[in-house]
């Protein structure tokens, strides 16, 4: 119990970077309802991005912003390859993620990872979270403003973005699209355009996701981004059926989505506590995305089974009354 207690600020701060990525996730699945499978290739992308640029001497903004581009290519590529191509969006996806393997591997000069030099003091400094953070800050030897929880948390300024942004009338045909797109065509709203642009936007939250957590790990490998739609579509799932009846705003929707990563973390961490083995957390992980998105299905039978049996009882009550009324 006293691991899992110390483990909960690393869970949530990975929650967090996570979140950022279920975010986007949220975009395509729910806004443009689109299953884009790109983001397991686009998140690795990310972190290699960075991981190579920053080691190479680059400054951490300009890594960052490397990074989202590179992210929001990738997801170019799937919306052209959907849209002007005629590839349905799943296929279009799995496409772009075989080829970002590829790439990916291309962009760490075909090694299996790329460590950023955190046992260099100078290079430490200059990250904005590390798991060493959360270490320094327990032991009192790093301010709590430096905690990946308080920097990562700043970034949640992009859910104000992206509320302002889908409230523009570009954001707003965005969300017509995903809404009902032969109605949105008849409004003369361009669709294809408008599913490029939420690829992009997803992907590239997708990647600086995935470049803030090569800064965390201190370094990126190849797989770090297999099974990330999992984890994404748990965030998202797992927010919706929590606090969806509550968070009815837009903005609050997307800060369920980092909730629901959060939760998503701290679960897998006690499972661990638990003595479950690392390489079944796979399977936890589909288990748990199976179980969130039955429960809305299962809720809502059971509620109009009992919305029927309880009309057809008051039917059968009335229809006696009439008849009794009737005998009288």
């Amino acid at each position: 119990m006293t691991g899992f207690i110390n483990a909960l600020p690393g869970a949530v701060s990975q929650g967090l970077i996570w979140g950022i990525m279920a975010i986007g996730v949220y975009i395509t699945y729910k806004i443009l309802d689109i299953a884009d499978l790109t983001v397991d290739g686009s998140f690795c992308t990310g972190g290699a991005v960075f991981a190579v640029l920053f080691s190479g001497g680059v400054s951490l903004p300009a890594a960052l912003l490397a990074a989202v581009l590179a992210g929001m290519a990738a997801g170019l590529v799937t919306g052209l390859l959907h849209t002007l191509c005629g590839i349905p969006a799943i296929l279009a996806g799995i496409l772009t993620q075989l080829s970002l393997w590829s790439i990916n591997m291309a962009i760490m000069s075909m090694k299996a990872s790329v460590a950023i030099s955190i046992t260099n003091p100078e290079v430490l400094e200059k990250l904005l979270v590390s798991l060493r953070f959360v270490q320094d800050v327990a032991k009192g030897t790093r301010p709590f403003y430096r905690h990946p929880i308080f920097v990562v948390g700043l970034f949640t300024v992009l859910i104000a973005l992206l509320y302002w942004f889908f409230g523009t009338e570009l954001g707003c045909s965005l969300r017509a699209t995903g809404s009902n797109e032969r109605m949105s065509r008849a409004q003369g709203i361009n669709t294809d355009f408008n599913k490029v642009l939420g690829l992009m936007v997803s992907n590239g939250m997708v990647a600086l996701s995935g470049a803030l957590l090569a800064q965390y790990n201190g370094a990126n490998e190849i797989n770090v981004g297999r099974g990330a739609i999992v984890i994404g579509l748990a965030a998202v799932i797992i927010g919706d059926v929590l606090l969806g009846k509550v968070f009815r705003n837009f903005a609050l929707k997307l800060v369920s989505v980092s909730i629901g990563a959060i939760i998503y973390y701290i679960v897998m961490q006690a499972v661990l506590a638990m003595g479950l083995n690392p390489n079944y957390l796979k399977a936890l992980s589909a288990l748990v995305v199976a179980v969130f998105l039955s429960i809305p299905y299962w809720k809502g039978k059971y509620f109009h089974a009992s919305v029927k049996a309880g009309g057809a009882d008051v039917s059968a009550e009335a229809e006696a009354t009439i008849g009794g009324d009737r005998n009288a």
